[in-house]
């Protein structure tokens, strides 16, 4: 089999199942794949000795028969992931050398169904980011490039590595984690599937916290039915996490019936953005139409209190930051800054933080520091969890009326250039969540499906916001939506 680097994670369980291929060969069509790719910079801590040895173990699995979904497939992990004996930085200076002994719970579970690891994936530093230009390893370069120009662009962020990877084929998936749209908004950028589930659907052990109420971790893929059978090895339930819930996965992928007529698919009216592109409006009003031809019923909705998510997400977040990001001090792992022989352990504290943390990250902790300090707290911190409460309750009544799952864009544009937000206000990069933030605030499930390209040939997506817990029904609707969409394009291979 010809370039098997570039199937689906679907066919090429189907293909090691009926012998036509084997893992290592998998795995090895993959290794060269990603070191033909050093320009895109997706992959930072090659683990190709471990992928060989993890496929040999696989195709043995896969010989003797009953093997589950996963075995044998080559996957990326976002460095935000703790891998035992491989470097776990969050794209970090302030973890330079830390490899922890321990594994996270989900790449546990992968490795326990015979998932092979190919490497760690770049990301903006402890997830805080839309561009990937805030890693310590230097920018992700999406594949995708503009028709008829060179132009470096973003493939968005935090999860840029993971987007970049599966949308150049080095890899068949890859994990991701979402706080603000950083699943979805990578996902829509490169013209790939990126699901953000409930929170609590899968657990947050050994994943490098950022906002530990907003986190979660999700799959990328090429489609809608490799994201099923990746989200169903993800999830479950954790004892190590108290905030993992204890409900029964369902098989997503037996759930893409295809069928969602008599669903009620709901469009926010707040989410018609002054200025957004024409594209943008006319992709979402397609997909609407998509969705009615398939049998749905299309309804407007309101979510009120969808202008003040932004301004919330950006005291919530930062809050629970500068907390999580208090242990980094020096003492125990990670950079330790040199000292001058009259400097103490205060001066060590604020040195290492100095020149550990990036100026993304120094930024949203002072934010949070400040919002949560004795004379801001009600005035800042308390007020936005209000808000919090109100968008959601906003999706409480509307899913309440009985709309199954909500329509939107993605993204307010297609992917930018590298460098070219760089130097604005960091407020206008913070809007390029403005459309994924409300469905971390609430604890949702969503989806993001590549629905087009713009005119200059590079990809947009459309977004699917479900019911708490009910991902096999979105996941159905989103696979309605792809298949009607008919999405193929790739990037032209120039790296």
């Amino acid at each position: 089999m010809g370039e098997m680097n570039k199937l689906t994670i679907a066919a090429a369980r189907d293909a090691m199942r009926a012998g036509d291929m084997t893992s290592t060969e998998l795995t090895e069509a993959c290794i060269q794949a990603i070191e033909g790719a050093d320009t895109l910079n997706a992959v930072v801590h090659p683990t190709f000795d471990r992928a060989r040895a993890q496929a040999a173990a696989a195709d043995s699995r896969l010989k003797a028969g009953d093997a589950p979904d996963l075995c044998g497939i080559p996957l990326g992990i976002k460095d935000l992931y703790c891998t035992r004996g491989v470097a776990s930085q969050a794209a970090s200076n302030i973890l330079t050398g830390f490899k922890p002994e321990y594994e996270s719970t989900i790449t546990q579970g992968l490795w326990d169904q015979g998932a092979v690891m190919l490497g760690k994936l770049n990301m903006d530093e402890f997830a805080m980011g839309s561009s990937n230009e805030t890693s310590i390893y230097g920018p992700v370069t999406s594949p995708w490039r503009r028709r008829d120009t060179d132009t470096r662009l973003t493939p968005g962020g935090s999860s840029g590595g993971s987007g970049a990877a599966v949308a150049a084929d080095l890899c068949l998936a890859a994990t991701g984690t979402d706080t603000g749209g950083s699943i979805r908004q990578p996902a829509a950028f490169t013209g790939i599937v990126g699901v953000k589930p409930t929170y609590g659907r899968c657990s947050r052990w050994g994943i490098i916290a950022f906002a530990s109420s907003l986190d979660q971790a999700g799959p990328m893929t090429k489609d809608v039915r490799d994201a099923a059978i990746l989200l169903k090895a993800m999830a479950g339930h954790d004892p190590k996490d108290s905030t993992s819930a204890n409900l029964p996965v369902p098989d997503f992928e037996a759930a893409l019936s295809g069928d969602i007529r008599g669903k009620k698919i709901g469009l926010p009216k707040e989410y018609r953005l002054e200025g957004m592109p024409g594209e943008i409006e006319s992709l979402w009003a397609q997909g609407a139409d998509m969705l009615r031809d398939a049998g749905a019923e299309i309804i407007d909705v309101s979510l009120p209190h969808t202008k003040y998510a932004l301004p919330a997400y950006y005291v919530i977040a930062p809050a629970e930051a500068s907390s999580n990001l208090a242990r980094y001090d020096g003492v125990k792992y990670g950079l330790r800054a040199a000292l001058d022989a009259n400097e103490g352990i205060t001066e060590m504290y604020e040195k290492t933080r100095a020149e550990g943390f990036g100026a993304e990250v120094q930024r949203r902790v002072m934010i949070g520091t400040y919002v949560l300090s004795a004379g801001f707290y009600d005035a800042y911190y308390n007020r936005a969890r209000r808000v919090r409460a109100l968008i959601k309750r906003d999706f409480e009544t509307v899913f309440a009326s009985g709309i199954d799952a909500i329509l939107t864009p993605t993204t307010p544009s297609a992917a930018f250039g590298l460098g070219e937000m760089a130097d604005q206000d960091p407020v206008k990069m913070y809007l390029n969540d403005v459309f994924t933030v409300t469905v971390n605030l609430a604890g949702l499930p969503g989806v993001s499906v590549p629905a087009g390209l713009d005119k200059d040939g590079l990809p947009l997506g459309l977004q699917l916001i479900g019911r708490p817990w009910e991902e096999a029904d979105m996941l159905n609707s989103a696979y309605v939506l792809e298949q009607a969409v008919g999405f193929v394009s790739k990037p032209e291979k120039w790296w």
